[in-house]
């Protein structure tokens, strides 16, 4: 089998980087086809992001097809579908888009107001993405519910296939570290529950929090209690060693819909080096960990929770080495490359026989 990853899809995503490895690993052909447009620091839908989208799709749609038996739209693949549609011809277009841009820059973000004009025009773009695809892949069962709900997709339309970690990076080797810090890396959004880690990292002074990453949100950091070491950034291929040298990970927060529905990369990462995982109790989250056996889950925006979870963990080595160790199965499980690129390979099997 071959299949065209195509469009100005996020190279330095996971989501992206993972699906294309795992199917290679699986055996299926995949070549790339691809614009860059959403870079690091390019993640806006100004009027210039704008024109630069369109620009890209322009060169990607004037290319000769390619001869591949499916094409894969990739994650922020939202803009690309009807390019995708205009080259794919008769061969199915799989979208993984892994978020709804409105969703995102008008739920979760805020970035625009729900009645607005930009609000609207990001809500059509995702009708005619979500609809014009052969077959969505979401990284969770409750997202996978959220898209079929809000787009109007039959069930069969929808499947769900989670994201993993890259594991030739993300390898097992968690030392618990001389003092215990608990670490969080991420872009810091609004999904992430900022504001509960810092109120949890004030409620135990005692412990060392870590936070590794930039973002909307970078302003709470000005009034962070003195127990919390902001870093702007690491390099991606430290992050691996940041976290088998934490006491914990921990995952997000929010108390959105849409915190509840996803399961983010840094859980992943985590779970892939073994490192014991504190994170929000969702119904996303449920559907990899259980509470206890594998992680600490707690309630969404609860610091004291937050805290007291990062107290039992400081004060148990081995139940932090059991979680961790647990973990790191939960992850060989459900979300290795072998078992994702399994899942991937049967789901674009699948749609191109129904074509």
């Amino acid at each position: 089998m071959k299949a065209l990853y195509f469009g100005t899809y996020d190279r330095a995503s996971p989501r992206n980087t993972q699906v294309v490895s795992c199917l290679r690993r699986a055996g299926v052909t995949v070549v790339e086809r691809h614009r860059e447009v959403w870079g690091r620091q390019n993640w806006s839908v100004g009027l210039g992001q704008l024109a630069r989208v369109v620009r890209a799709e322009g060169a990607l749609a004037r290319r000769q097809p390619d001869d591949a038996d499916v094409v894969v739209v990739g994650y922020p693949g939202h803009f690309d579908m009807p390019a995708a549609r205009r080259i794919a011809r008769k061969r199915p277009v799989v979208f993984n888009p892994l978020v709804s841009l409105h969703d995102t820059f008008v739920g979760d973000r805020a970035r625009f107001r729900p009645r607005s004009p930009a609000a609207g025009v990001l809500r059509a773009i995702d009708s005619g993405a979500f609809r014009g695809a052969d077959l969505v892949v979401a990284d969770t069962e409750a997202q996978a519910d959220f898209f079929r709900r809000v787009f109007g997709l039959p069930g069969e339309r929808v499947a769900v296939a989670l994201v993993g970690a890259e594991e030739p990076l993300f390898r097992p080797g968690y030392h618990p570290p001389e003092p215990f810090h608990a670490l969080f890396v991420g872009k810091l959004i609004p999904l992430h529950g900022l504001e509960t880690i810092l109120e949890a990292a004030a409620l135990a002074p005692e412990i060392p929090f870590r936070v590794v990453g930039d973002g909307q949100l970078a302003e709470l950091l000005e009034r962070r209690p003195p127990n919390v070491e902001h870093v702007p950034w690491i390099p991606y291929e430290e992050l691996p060693e940041a976290y088998r040298a934490a006491g914990c990970a921990l995952g997000i927060f929010g108390t959105s819909e849409k915190a509840a529905r996803v399961i983010p990369n840094k859980v992943f990462q985590a779970l892939a080096c073994a490192a014991p995982v504190v994170t929000g109790d969702t119904v996303g989250a449920r559907e990899l960990l259980t509470d206890g056996a594998d992680a600490i889950l707690v309630p969404p925006g609860d610091a004291a929770a937050l805290a007291g979870a990062v107290r039992r963990l400081a004060a148990d080595q081995q139940l932090a080495q059991r979680l961790g160790d647990a973990g790191r199965e939960a992850f060989e499980a459900r979300a290795s490359e072998e078992v994702l690129g399994a899942q991937w390979r049967s789901l674009l099997e699948r749609v191109v026989a129904g074509r």
